[in-house]
């Protein structure tokens, strides 16, 4: 026979108390003593008490939902972004739904309305390149990067490209090529400007926009590495691990050694970007720092909001924390083939 599952009930006769005042020890609401309302929370923990969700949402009239829309979740990012905010939003009280834009921005509306139509509480956006997200109807937390307006947290994208270029020109590159994507997108200009300032004005940094090039040769198209490197190019910047690897697999096709005659660095530190041969030198982001306050931001504002009225209000949480990220130095980058000359040279 299957047991009841313990309720408000349950807790209030084991200690003698009344249903609303249980009740009000759990929500944290009405006078409870603290000793009491410890009393009470301990005798919830030892019967396995679960609050309901559909009764919280019939006491609070919030759903106890966020809604969260990705740009594209076929990109191997954002499933590590959606599982470290369903892990924060859990830690938080609330359960998540997805909605995915699939990289456009009619998709990203629609996304949203249906995640509206099923009565989240507030919706976490990473916006598909930069859009700007207007007042939609229930509170929004952006993830982008500081330079998309109404952003909330992001990764400090800019002052992560720059460490990127810093250690690049430590290395003595002298000519780096930029594998950037958008042209459109916030944050690929964030990147680039962060290189171009790591680098410094006695490095020439060229920026290949690969839209445009597909746009142009097709989406298969080489990126035309081998001739890059004839031509004095001695590090390939690329703004994802994606293209990284893009890059790695271009680069040894050719038979140019990675990072003896040439280096390679991304951006992300994907789940497999120190395992590949060789291991990949990037950027690598705190999702779970972000997740936390994303969702942090987001329930602020709806525990503010009035009783019934969480779909009524369009709130924008606009703090812009910049959080930074961290260089993972591995095996794809190394000092300029010049620079290892001389250094050789030292040696002998």
């Amino acid at each position: 026979m299957k047991s009841e599952k313990p309720n408000l009930s349950a807790i209030a006769q084991a200690l003698g108390v009344s249903v609303a005042t249980v009740s009000n020890a759990l929500s944290g609401k009405g006078r409870v003593s603290s000793e009491l309302a410890e009393r009470i929370r301990d005798t919830a923990h030892s019967l396995g008490y679960v609050p309901s969700v559909a009764g919280r949402a019939l006491r609070t009239g919030r759903s106890g939902v966020l809604g969260l829309v990705l740009p594209d979740i076929a990109n191997p990012l954002f499933p590590q972004i959606a599982q470290a905010i369903e892990h924060a939003a859990s830690a938080a009280g609330y359960g998540v739904l997805i909605g995915d834009s699939r990289g456009a921005v009619e998709q990203q509306t629609q996304a949203i309305l249906r995640l509206i139509d099923r009565g989240v509480d507030g919706i976490i956006i990473i916006p598909r390149r930069g859009t700007r997200i207007a007042d939609i109807g229930c509170p929004v937390a952006v993830i982008d990067t500081p330079a998309t307006p109404g952003n909330t947290v992001a990764s400090d994208h800019w002052a992560g490209g720059e460490e990127m270029g810093r250690h690049l020109r430590v290395l003595g590159h002298r000519s780096v090529l930029i594998l950037a994507g958008s042209a459109l997108s916030n944050v690929q200009n964030d990147r680039v400007g962060g290189l171009r300032a790591g680098l410094g004005p006695d490095v020439r940094a060229d920026v290949l926009w690969l839209e445009r090039h597909a746009e142009a040769e097709g989406a298969e198209a080489p990126l035309g590495l081998a001739a890059r490197v004839r031509q004095g190019v001695t590090a390939f910047a690329a703004l994802s691990d994606l293209t990284a690897v893009r890059a790695l697999t271009e680069l040894q096709a050719a038979g140019i050694a990675v990072p003896a005659a040439a280096s390679v660095t991304g951006f992300d530190d994907l789940i497999w970007s120190s395992v590949i041969t060789p291991s990949l030198t990037t950027l690598r982001m705190d999702m779970g720092e972000i997740a936390r306050q994303a969702v942090q931001a987001l329930a602020a504002v709806i525990e503010d909001l009035p009783h019934g009225q969480v779909t009524a209000l369009g709130t924008v949480v606009a703090e812009r924390a910049a959080v930074p990220m961290k260089l993972m130095l591995r095996q794809s980058s190394g000092p300029c083939p010049a620079e290892r000359e001389l250094l050789n040279g030292d040696e002998q």
